[in-house]
């Protein structure tokens, strides 16, 4: 059986851990109960770009229940629950991730969880930030005009995907093609891969349906406010160990996401400063008795800062540098983008300091230092285990 994982024998506790989450989560097990005898998913291929984590191995094993053929890979390289994703291969279903992977490694699993056996492709994607869809639309486009992969990426990661589909070029010639003749669908979980979509279908280049789960009322004004407003804090704490009280937390962003953040930092007693470009989100968070200031304005005064928009470049380097010594800064929007990682590891004169796995100092040339956690990727996620079942 198919799978890469960290280590197969976390699988029992895995298991354990699976069965708490499934008295936690109802609604799908009600629709184990409903419809497993039917099997409504009788033959259908599933793949899923989705957080390997104990509430993702319940609906992992439902599609399994409801007769679906599964294969999975988590959507951030920290953000795998290795006894999860070992749980969850030791069940016999194709798993292939684990904490800590390296960017070819990720692009790498994604790839095999797209690859069915017989060189078939899934028939339905279940996306979060929509990285399966990208590598699938990327690899059909340049089986059409190889130059598309040949083009200077813009970063590493970049690099790393244009160098994915051009080893699968040459190796599975006409695999791209194959998956979309087989794809009917595609679901997307998070604002980020949402966004995608729409640019994607704007510009007429969406091959297949999309179903837009993030803006369900049960997704968005549940899981991204409710969700966020306990792991924010879990990750931050089992990060730096610091007390919350007394200091003072800038929360970039006052979507729902951001709200959470907000109303979970300010329960903790820190005073929220809160940076928004949208004028209603913005009033809001006035309302809500939330200071609303520019990043620029608040950097001489935050101890924390958290980005939570959905944009990139948030965080840049020359806030970085004007930050209160011992800062922390943490993302808990999809992309690591948000936060200027790769320019401030490229910045002369910046040394960068690990601290324990996710967690690294930086200490500039005037001598003050920030943290920053999990590497500017999503904070809940890398240093905690995201959102509670």
């Amino acid at each position: 059986m198919e799978y890469k994982i960290k280590d197969i024998s976390f699988a029992d506790f895995g298991r354990r851990e699976i069965e708490i989450a499934e008295k936690e989560m109802p609604g799908l097990m009600a629709i184990r109960k409903r419809y497993a005898d039917s099997k409504p998913l009788k033959g259908a291929r599933i793949t899923g770009s989705l957080h390997m984590t104990i509430q993702t191995a319940v609906l992992i094993e439902t599609l399994v229940e409801l007769g679906a053929d599964v294969r999975w890979a988590s959507c951030n390289i920290f953000s795998t629950q290795d006894h999860a994703a070992a749980a969850i291969a030791a069940a016999g279903i194709p798993v292939f991730a684990w904490k800590g992977e390296t960017l070819e490694e990720y692009w790498w699993c994604t790839a095999q969880a797209l690859s069915f056996p017989g060189g078939r492709g899934p028939n339905l994607i279940v996306d979060d930030g929509g990285d399966a869809t990208l590598l699938v639309h990327l690899g059909y486009k340049a089986e059409n005009d190889i130059s598309v992969v040949e083009k200077k990426p813009a970063n590493h990661e970049e690099a790393v995907i244009l160098s994915t589909i051009r080893e699968l070029l040459k190796s599975e010639p006409g695999k791209w093609h194959t998956a979309v003749e087989d794809l009917k669908g595609i679901s997307e979980e998070t604002t980020t891969g949402v966004h995608r979509l729409y640019q994607m279908m704007e510009k007429g280049e969406l091959l297949v349906p999309a179903i837009n789960v993030n803006d369900s009322v049960t997704k968005s004004k549940f899981d991204n406010l409710y969700g966020c407003r306990e792991s924010l804090a879990d990750g931050i704490k089992r990060a730096t160990d610091v007390m919350i009280a007394g200091k003072v937390v800038l929360v970039c962003g006052y979507g729902d996401v951001g709200k959470g953040c907000a109303k979970s930092m300010r329960s903790y007693g820190a005073r929220v400063i809160v940076t928004e470009i949208d004028p209603i989100c913005a009033l809001q968070a006035s309302m809500e008795g939330f200071e609303v200031k520019t990043v620029e304005d608040a950097l001489d005064e935050a101890n924390i800062i958290v980005t939570a928009t959905g944009n990139r470049d948030i965080i840049t380097v020359t806030h970085m540098e004007k930050m209160k010594d011992q800062a922390i800064v943490c993302n808990i929007g999809h992309f690591d983008n948000e936060i200027q990682m790769d320019q401030l590891n490229a910045t002369v004169g910046v040394e960068r300091i690990n601290i324990k796995p996710q967690v690294d100092k930086y200490r500039f040339p005037d001598g003050h230092s920030i943290f920053i956690l999990a590497e500017g990727r999503l904070v809940n996620l890398g240093c905690a285990t995201g959102h509670p079942s």
